[in-house]
């Protein structure tokens, strides 16, 4: 077995560990199971992926957003790392060979939601695997307290227990002390080491500003404090509008959100981070994955629906452990839109089971047919058919996701791929036989080599077409033509969303929906929007605090850097310290001679002044309630006249 280190320095170029990094792989190596909780940024992926390389066989990695997976799955390519991805939207011949590759291939790495792993096509093979480890990513959503709750990772106990799983490693950035109970339980792993890293992040500050110009605030910050930055809106309309807006006063800005192409999104997230755009303009769609070290600040133009979803978003500032700034601005409206926001979301099982009939007659699906059956899903031209109101209806089918009905994901760029079908014997009798297409195979054979007979292999039709010397439009129909006559499976690029139906079709009124459980829903969602409520709207708590305690960590110290701490900070300072002391040498006073001596002085001031040379111990309390300068200090005082 591999050590640890050399893996490290091997595949990563790191010459150390981070913190809790080397003890918690050192557990999941010795068959311990495994919570790991550190914050966005606090490097989860590689608590999982350098113990996998030290194993013999394969790590199933459960995660539950195809974005991520198809980023880890990338890195993990170019670092010469074998890994592969199941996912709603592939074939299931491109399935089958991936899976195939899984047991007879050097794979080691299969990433797969926990919707895909529960299908019966993947528990066959997966018996065949040899499995080294099992890492669950994101594993605040099995439980039903998490703000992303996902029905079908409460399987995944199931999963371990029939494949004899050995060891289970669960990670994720944020969680509650319910959530964590929930994780360790719905996991079946009471026994479980649990390895935290502090909520704390020692070189963020925290900020709220309420104010109704925000705009202005925004700009402000941006030209005050130089650097990479990231600021966070609700809507696509918002990405554009605000980029417009910092671009015309100098700034070099862009926007992102789902609904823009692939090949769009890519080029945008790449110009970001290679510093050519100073700041994306986002909805929450980016900075899942990426790793940008040096973002300086993280600017919350719309308030989140919870703070679990801010702390994770805030958190990519500053993973270079530079100072950095996590700013939330609001406006008194803005409560009230959340308010309503988090109604809006609690819709009815009636209209849930509307939106899911409308989905059936939308598709054509029969009762009792249709499991496992992927279709591009067009939102606007959905609700628009059947008249149903926009944000109801998105909520109504997040509900049908939580009860395992179907899977919705947003909008990604799928690129174009394909195999060969014909083994390279038969593929040359084809191509002497279609002498006019020999040079297209010639030109996938030079450019995608002998892994395209054995791997579904990406493309770019760009390629094919300049090696051609033939248009795309060109390449793409001799593409098809093969595709057609069998010598290869090609599978054309697609930016549509794709929804999943997970099970056969349900008629509408029998559909299986736990009406207490949704209801239930509902109350931890509004508590969520009220512990965002108090975090914005509240001054006198360090807001470092304020998350901690949220997610349980009992803490006695303030940051000393968020807004409320500089301005707690700044008041002592102007405090009448000096002339308190003065006046308490000697005799004893009594709170009305203190409050009648300095009748010019502010009484909040006036109080919190003694308050603070109290805890200090600089004045002490007689016995029968008098206020008297401590000797020791009025000594030391006395001295410094001299």
């Amino acid at each position: 077995m591999s050590k640890p280190i050399d893996v490290l320095k091997k595949f990563w170029g790191y010459e150390d560990f981070r913190p809790l990094q080397s003890e918690i792989i050192g557990a999941v190596l010795d068959r311990q199971t495994v919570l790991a909780l550190l914050p966005t940024g606090g490097g989860k992926s590689i608590c999982f992926q350098v113990p996998a390389l030290c194993l013999e066989g394969i790590c199933i990695v459960v995660s539950p957003l195809i974005a991520l997976m198809k980023d880890q799955v990338e890195q993990l390519k170019k670092r010469g790392i074998k890994a592969a991805a199941i996912y709603s939207g592939m074939s299931r011949k491109e399935i089958d060979i991936t899976l195939d590759n899984c047991i007879y291939g050097d794979l080691k790495f299969i990433y797969v939601s926990p919707e895909r792993m529960k299908t019966e096509l993947f528990l066959e093979r997966a018996r065949q695997m040899t499995i080294s480890m099992l890492a669950v990513d994101e594993a605040h959503c099995i439980s039903q307290w998490g703000y992303d709750f996902r029905p079908p990772y409460l399987e995944i106990a199931d999963f371990i227990e029939n494949m004899g799983v050995e060891r289970v490693i669960a990670l994720t950035a944020s969680a509650t002390r319910e959530v964590k109970k929930d994780i360790l339980d719905k996991l079946g792993m009471p026994e479980a080491r649990v390895f935290e890293k502090s909520f704390a992040r020692a070189n963020l500050s925290y900020s709220v500003f309420e104010l109704e110009h925000k705009e202005a605030k925004m700009l402000e910050i941006l030209q005050r404090v130089p650097g990479s930055s990231v600021v966070y809106v609700r809507s696509r309309k918002q990405t554009k509008e605000i980029a417009a807006f910092l671009r015309s006063q100098g700034i070099q800005a862009d926007f992102y959100h789902a609904g823009l192409a692939g090949s769009v999104r890519a080029a945008k997230q790449d110009h970001w981070v290679s510093g050519d755009t100073r700041v994306m303009v986002s909805t929450n769609a980016f900075g899942m994955g990426i790793d940008k070290p040096d973002v300086r600040t993280v600017i919350h133009y719309d308030l989140p629906d919870t703070l679990e979803a801010y702390y994770q978003e805030a958190g990519r500032a500053g993973r270079d452990e530079q100072k950095a700034f996590a700013i939330q601005l609001f406006a008194a409206v803005d409560l009230e839109n959340l308010q309503r926001r988090t109604e809006q979301s609690a819709v009815s099982v009636a209209f849930i089971r509307k939106v899911y009939q409308a989905l059936a007659n939308y598709y054509k699906l029969a009762v009792g047919s249709n499991a496992y059956s992927s279709f591009e899903f067009d939102f606007p031209a959905f609700t628009q058919n059947f008249e149903l109101p926009s944000v109801e209806t998105y909520h109504a089918l997040n509900k049908l996701s939580d009860a395992g009905l179907i899977e919705l994901n947003e909008s990604f760029k799928e690129q174009s791929r394909f195999i060969f079908q014909l083994d390279q014997k038969e593929l040359y009798k084809f191509q002497v036989a279609n002498r006019n297409l020999d040079p297209v195979i010639k030109t996938l054979l030079r450019l995608y080599g002998g892994e395209s007979f054995t791997a579904f292999t990406t493309i770019k039709e760009q390629d094919i077409a300049k090696l051609l010397q033939e248009s795309v439009d060109r390449a793409i129909k001799q593409l098809e033509f093969l595709h057609q006559a069998e010598v290869i499976v090609y599978q054309k690029s697609s930016d549509q969303p794709r929804i999943t139906f997970l099970t056969p079709r349900y008629d509408a009124a029998n559909l299986p929906l736990d009406q207490d459980q949704i209801a239930w829903r509902r109350k931890v969602a509004l508590d969520k929007m009220n512990a965002v409520k108090e975090y914005v709207t509240q001054n006198t708590k360090c807001r470092s605090r304020v998350i901690q305690m949220y997610f349980d960590e009992v803490s006695y110290l303030d940051c000393g850097v968020c807004d409320v701490c500089l301005s707690r900070h700044k008041k002592q300072q102007a405090m009448p310290f000096q002339p308190v002391l003065e006046f308490l040498k000697g005799e004893p006073k009594s709170e009305d001679e203190i409050i009648n001596h300095f009748d010019q002085i502010h009484m909040e001031e006036l109080v919190m002044a003694l308050r603070l040379l109290l805890d200090r111990k600089e004045v002490l309390i007689t016995t029968d309630e008098r206020f008297v300068a401590n000797k020791s200090v009025e000594a030391s005082m006395t001295k410094g006249d001299e």
